[in-house]
């Protein structure tokens, strides 16, 4: 366990309780185990505990099912990833225990289902093995027909012994997870958990007890970044949107048709990705921005409606949902290789702005940006995140809904005249007004994907394209100029700067403490806005000898990722190298350690 100090023996000279800051925690099974439950309840109390807590989980993308693990990081301070090593394995069959066994660190505890796994004697002396009868047990407690069903909730059970976890807020989520449903089954819920907490671990040295939590009085929320997304976009105003499923997009479809109903708004399940950013589009140009979204193949679909969105100059909230490609790829795996598609994609000059968040809460705050971006600059804004963020649990302080929340409903005022695309606008932005505001002059503008004039009728002119490519241009290069400069995490100078983009910031900032507690000149720079990038980013560059982009995508034929290929484009700086892998998981600390310390030093 980390950190893990003080030991105080418990009366009767049994057990000992050892003090730790964090722990992490790998729950390995099968889909149908539940065992994502179990990862859920564990981060839900850890943000009601004033915790933090973050998440990382596999599932299969076969409808059968198959191997699945849910991995928790616990602390009493701040969590910045999921962890590179767990100090326990919970383990529900004998695959479970040998393929996870390497991810737990030397001396780590293996708590077992004693009815499925065996343990192996050349692994007995390096982890300490915990056996119980997990399944046998669920039975005993709430009968045979919920055995598969409830290990999970008896696991848990058992966990709260281990962890000194607080049995009333435990009992509180478990009874909230199964409310509407038949009684039985929150009394069947109760009873594994009761029955697991209940039972003695005389074979287990010691428990563990968290030190007080270092963000006492912070009211937290718990959330997935899809959750957070999507209740980011209702608090933008966004009240339409549009959508076709697919992993790992679908979350956030299946929230917003869940709650914009309660706030006088609609979220259509259309036939197809291209009828639905259409239909999109559609609601934005009746004057309130709309919001569509997909993943990787869905994107591909709509890049032609998006140019349409571009010449149009309609302001549109897409979200894309990053996972494993090409094609189909890897539905449930993480990878950030939609960077390209998204700022170039699509046929002719057509710029549009993206945004990647970093975490869970920058979710929330994003999908505001998205949307006050969009309407602004008259823009189709896309949302890059992926699956990693879209699907692990963090806490975060509760926004301030009262300040942020935004009425973004059209204005119908009368108008005495209007050309939205007027070349002789001081900031060259378009303006559009919603279909039925009453022009005075009579000549009403209307909207194309043909290049056009002032009013938006169609042309030819070669002049006239000219100036209005120009004009789609430049409304980016001022946005440019209003992005918040990031800054570097460490010194502004040094031997090596990280630089990362999206879920990767969390293990890259984590990366930079480790390696500058023993002595290394290494900092970090995260960058959100991937188009139009911040200007002056070469000068935080001029600090550092060696520039390392780290991405979860392939080093392509040059030897670096997407995001390092925009950069050096922009800057022509033969120092920016890339730190890349796509095996479908995040990033460990060490990785990028090891990775760095090896491109560093010419090998």
């Amino acid at each position: 366990m980390s950190d893990a100090t003080t030991q105080a023996p418990v009366s009767g000279g049994q057990q000992k309780i050892s003090k730790i800051h964090e722990t992490i925690i790998r729950i390995a099974g099968n889909s149908q185990d539940g065992i994502q439950a179990i990862g859920g309840f564990l981060a839900r109390l850890a943000g009601r505990s004033e915790q933090d807590v973050m998440t990382f989980m596999t599932i299969p993308s076969t409808i059968s099912g198959g191997p699945s693990i849910f991995q928790v990081r616990i602390g009493s301070g701040e969590v910045l990833s999921a962890g590179d090593e767990a100090d326990m394995l919970l383990c529900f069959y004998q695959h479970s225990y040998e393929d996870h066994i390497s991810s737990l660190k030397l001396g780590g505890i293996v708590l077992y289902d004693s009815d499925h796994v065996t343990p192996k004697p050349e692994w007995q002396d390096n982890y300490r093995h915990v056996g119980v009868s997990i399944s046998s047990l669920t039975v005993e407690a709430i009968g045979g027909t919920g055995r598969d069903k409830g290990k999970n909730i008896y696991s848990l059970g058992l966990l709260a012994k281990i962890f000194d976890l607080n049995v009333e807020k435990l009992t509180m989520l478990v009874t909230e997870r199964f409310t509407g449903k038949d009684p039985s089954v929150v009394q069947n819920a109760l009873a594994c958990f009761n029955a697991g907490y209940n039972h003695s671990l005389d074979n287990l040295l010691k428990t563990y007890q968290f030190y007080a939590s270092e963000k006492l009085d912070r009211h937290q929320v718990v959330m997935n970044g899809n959750e957070a997304l999507g209740y980011g976009l209702i608090a933008a105003g966004v009240r339409f949107g549009a959508g076709y499923p697919i992993t790992p997009w679908s979350d956030i479809m299946e929230l917003l048709r869940r709650e914009l109903p309660k706030y006088g708004g609609m979220f259509i399940q259309c036939e197809d990705e291209i009828a639905s950013i259409s239909m999109a589009l559609g609601g934005s140009y009746a004057g309130r921005v709309a919001v569509t979204g997909s993943s990787g193949p869905g994107i591909s679909l709509k890049t032609e409606a998006l140019g349409w969105a571009v010449m149009a100059e309609m302001p549109l909230v897409i979200v894309d949902v990053q996972r494993g490609g090409p094609s189909t790829g890897m539905p449930t795996s993480i990878e950030q290789s939609d960077l390209n598609i998204v700022c170039f994609g699509g046929h002719g000059d057509s710029p549009r702005v993206v945004i990647a968040p970093s975490s869970v809460e920058d979710c929330f705050h994003t999908a505001i940006e998205a949307v006050n971006v969009a309407r602004k600059y008259s823009t189709p804004v896309i949302i890059l995140t992926d699956q990693a963020i879209a699907t692990r649990i963090e806490a975060f302080e509760e926004p301030n809904l009262e300040k942020l929340c935004q009425d973004i409903s059209p204005d119908l005022a009368p108008v005495s005249d209007h050309k939205p695309y007027d070349l002789t606008a001081n900031d060259g932005v378009t303006r559009h007004i919603a279909p039925g505001t009453r022009v005075a002059s009579g000549k009403y503008p209307i909207v194309t994907g043909l290049e056009h004039d002032e009013l938006g009728h169609p042309t030819g002119s070669s002049k006239l394209h000219t100036a209005m490519t120009a004009k789609r241009r430049n409304k980016l290069r001022k946005l440019a100029l209003e992005l918040p400069m990031p800054k570097t995490y460490g010194p502004n100078e040094g031997q090596i700067l990280l630089v990362s983009w999206g879920s990767s910031q969390g293990p890259i900032r984590e990366a930079v403490d480790r390696a500058r507690s023993v002595g290394e000149a290494i900092s970090g720079l995260h960058i959100k806005y991937i188009n139009p990038l911040p200007n002056g980013l070469d000068e935080i560059f001029k600090g550092f000898r060696h520039i390392f982009v780290v991405e979860l995508n392939d080093e392509g034929l040059y030897g670096y990722g997407q995001l390092a290929g925009v950069l050096r484009a922009r800057y022509c700086d033969a120092r920016i190298r890339g730190i890349n892998k796509s095996d479908g998981l995040p990033w460990k600390v060490k990785e990028i350690l090891e990775r760095a310390r090896t491109l560093a030093s010419g090998k």
